[in-house]
């Protein structure tokens, strides 16, 4: 009875050694004597106890390569150094299990040399400023060439290029160069473009004071022809009315004496009487004095003449 029990013990501790629970995200690759059975996914299993054996334990998750740094050439002859990192992740447990020996270390090497295959034939400059196409031919390339080891790489990135510090000197001059041209460039364009603005106002404020100018002139021309106009008119209707009143040549030319006499009103004024206004003047005091009109001197008084004395001697 005691040796059951033992036997039993001892079978259930060979199955209960036997019991294997894979975790997600993870697969076994199981052999059986030595040849590939099957692969376990996430779950629970039991291994057949001497027969069969776990070969390889593989994550599915993606994972990341980080390679140090390592010496490339330019095409240029510029050794720098430059790391990379890879983003990969396991999609086939048996062919990673069977197609290399050390597949993440094949990987390694695989993108150092894909690495100094493409940095070969780009210059300095083209390095420094072709991360994004360096990182999709490396990840294109890398990508064929682990699918036999059941690795799918999803992208390459450079990390660090580190040129040489000669190279870094002169870089940092030629940036310092290309900065203070494009400052002198902004400043001339700052000054041309102020330079301008100024002629542009300087032109409109010319521009505004013609026209206010020209206005102001043809408001004062408009003004006194108005005027000018205006005063005609008056002297028209004036001289209609005259002539709808009936007036005579004598009440004419006395407008004219009027005239004559409010023109020399003023200081320091001279008329100069043209012949025909003299001989106009001649006649009508001729006319005047025949006729006894226009003239406002009283008459004289008439003498008393003195009494006839008598004659005695006729008397």
């Amino acid at each position: 009875m005691e040796f059951v029990i033992i036997i039993g013990v001892i079978v259930l501790i060979i199955i209960l050694a036997n019991i294997k629970i894979v975790p997600q995200a993870h697969e076994f690759v199981i052999e059986f004597l030595g040849k590939y059975r099957t692969t376990w996914s996430a779950g629970f299993h039991i291994k057949v106890p001497l027969l069969e054996r776990i070969s390889k334990r593989v994550t599915l998750k993606e994972q990341v390569l980080d390679s140090p740094p390592q010496p490339v050439i330019t095409k240029d002859n510029v050794t720098m150094q430059i790391d990379t990192v890879i983003y990969y992740a396991v999609y086939d447990s048996k062919l990673y299990a069977y197609g290399a020996v050390n597949p993440i270390s094949a990987l390694a090497n695989l993108a150092a040399t894909t690495l100094r295959n493409i940095v070969g034939e780009l210059e300095l400059d083209g390095t420094l400023t072709s991360r994004d196409t360096i990182n999709a031919k490396m990840t294109e390339i890398l990508d064929e060439a682990t699918d036999k080891w059941g690795i799918k790489v999803n992208r390459v990135e450079l990390k660090n290029i580190i040129p040489p510090a000669e190279i870094q000197n002169a870089m940092e001059k030629q940036m310092k160069a290309e900065r203070d041209r494009r400052e002198t460039l902004l400043q001339a364009e700052g000054h041309k473009a102020a330079a301008i603005t100024r002629a542009e106002g300087d032109k409109q404020a010319m521009i505004l004071a013609a026209e206010g100018e020209r206005d102001a002139r043809i408001a004062r021309a408009e003004g006194e022809a108005k005027a000018i106009f205006l005063s005609k008119k008056a002297e028209a209707d004036g001289l209609r009315a005259l002539k709808e009143a009936g007036v005579d040549r004598a009440v004419l030319e006395l407008k004219k004496y009027e005239a004559l006499v409010s023109m020399s009103y003023g200081k320091a004024s001279k008329i100069i009487v043209p012949t025909d206004a003299v001989d106009m003047t001649k006649s009508n005091v001729i006319f005047s004095e025949t006729s006894g009109l226009g003239d406002t001197t009283p008459p004289a008084a008439d003498e008393p003449r003195p009494a006839k004395k008598a004659d005695p001697c006729c008397d």
